[in-house]
Order: C-alpha cells, then structure tokens, then sequence
C-alpha cells in the first residue's frame, strides 16, 4: 500500500503550495487563454423560463445579491450570526448508523475538511483563532489575542481581510478521503471545499453580510498561524466575511 506522500494527488498540493522565500522563482506554465462561455452555434436553443414560482422564494435574492465583498464596515456581527454560519457550512443535519450528515455534501460522508475562525469583531467572543467542533457545535479556543492583520499578511498581503468581522479559514485532512478512494480522492477534498465556501457566503448574505473567497496564502504561514503540520492536515481555502457597506462602495466580481 503507498504511502500518503507517494499519493500523486497529494503530491500536487504539496507542490502547488505558495512560500513567501520562493514564490518569486515559481514557474507558471505557459498555457493559452480560452473564452468564458463555450458555444454550440449550430445547435437548436429552447428558451428558459427567467421567473419562477417558488415555495421558498428567499433564496433568490441571497443567490442574486452575492458578490465578492472586500469593503467592510467597522460593525461587529452577533454569536447568533456567526453559529448559523457555521451551521449552514458544515452543520450536522441528520444522523444514520455511524453517519452523520451535514448541510453541505461529501464523498463517502468522509467530509476531510476542517473549519477554523480567525474572530476580529464578534460580539461576545474573545478575538482570536477558533476551531468549529463540528460534533457538539462549539468552538475550541486555539490561540487569543487580534490575529487580523496575521492573517492578512499570511493572506498575501490581502489588507481588505484584517477589517472583517471574521475570516473562515478551511483545512483538509487529507487520509479521511483518501484512505477509501485515494488519488481520486483529491477530487472530493476540492469539491467539499467548493461547497463549503458556497454555503458559508450564502448564508452571510442573509444575515445581511458578504464575503470574499481567498485562495492566495502562504501556506506554511497559516498552516503555522493553526497550528497544522502541512502534511496530514494543510490549509486549503478561505473566506472574510463582514457586514455589507453602503452600495456603490464595494468591489464586486
């Protein structure tokens, strides 16, 4: 049986990994742009409906509405707020036999991903780094004291993330998933990421918030900021989320 480190999957996070002393010297291949939308010219179209009647119509101004937010106010969001961000990211939902299921789905109910909070502005929690206990809905204290701006510059220098209220920051343990389907795997570990990070901003959005997804870190830099060993368990993704400034304010892709 190969080791973890033999996996080709894993052999590509490791070396697609961005280090503050070597990013410079990183080659990027050489690889041609493509459009955006691809075209079937000589194919029939059907026309889509572009209104619906629908039971539970709230979704749409949450799916219409969600951009990418990098301007913040100063404001702090509730405990309230931020559990059910957590809870709409990875909260259990129902349980069968040894599963227990959440609100964002998995390959194999294996869910490899793990959620920390750096907490900036949050009322009633001390600033600093959190872990989401999944299993009984809590959070575990990691480290305290304002790790805003740490977190911006682990970010790449990212400046808009030290004014969120609160930055998701989403690691993989990488053998919950490829024990059982090992380098495809890896596909699943992204995938759950992906949807993690869609549910985590849609449910900012209904609480009158937005956020910004962050791929660009150091990945040392917050694996050391969490206390991870960038082996077994390494950062793979993240996420500022604030309250939503005056409209016209804020960058939106």
């Amino acid at each position: 049986m190969p080791k973890l480190g033999e996996c080709t999957g894993y052999k590509y996070i490791q070396e697609t990994g961005y280090r503050r002393d070597t990013i410079k010297k990183m080659m990027r291949p050489a690889i041609a742009e493509t459009g955006i939308f691809k075209k079937y010219p000589d194919a029939d179209k059907v026309e889509l409906p572009r209104s619906w009647s629908l039971k539970e119509a709230r979704i749409i101004p949450l799916l219409q509405h969600r951009r990418s937010l990098r301007k913040y106010k100063m404001e702090p969001i509730s405990l309230g707020e931020l559990a059910f961000m957590l809870w709409a990211s990875q909260g259990i939902t129902a349980k069968s036999g040894n599963y227990s299921f959440r609100t964002t789905p998995s390959g194999g109910a294996l869910y490899p991903i793990e959620t920390y909070i750096a907490a900036n502005h949050i009322e009633d929690l001390e600033p600093g780094i959190y872990h989401f206990d999944v299993e009984n809905f809590a959070l575990d204290k990691i480290r305290t004291g304002d790790q805003a701006e740490t977190v911006a510059n682990a970010c790449m220098n990212q400046k808009f993330m030290a004014s969120s209220a609160v930055t998701f920051l989403w690691s993989v343990i990488f053998r919950r998933s490829m024990s059982k389907y090992g380098n495809r795997g890896m596909r699943y570990v992204l995938l759950d990421a992906g949807h993690i990070c869609q549910n985590t901003l849609t449910a900012a959005e209904a609480i009158g918030s937005g956020g910004c997804p962050v791929a660009a870190f150091y990945d040392d830099e917050v694996n050391d900021l969490l206390g991870l060993d960038g082996k077994d368990e390494t950062v793979i993704y993240a996420a500022s989320v604030g309250k939503k400034v005056a409209p016209g304010k804020q960058s939106e892709l």
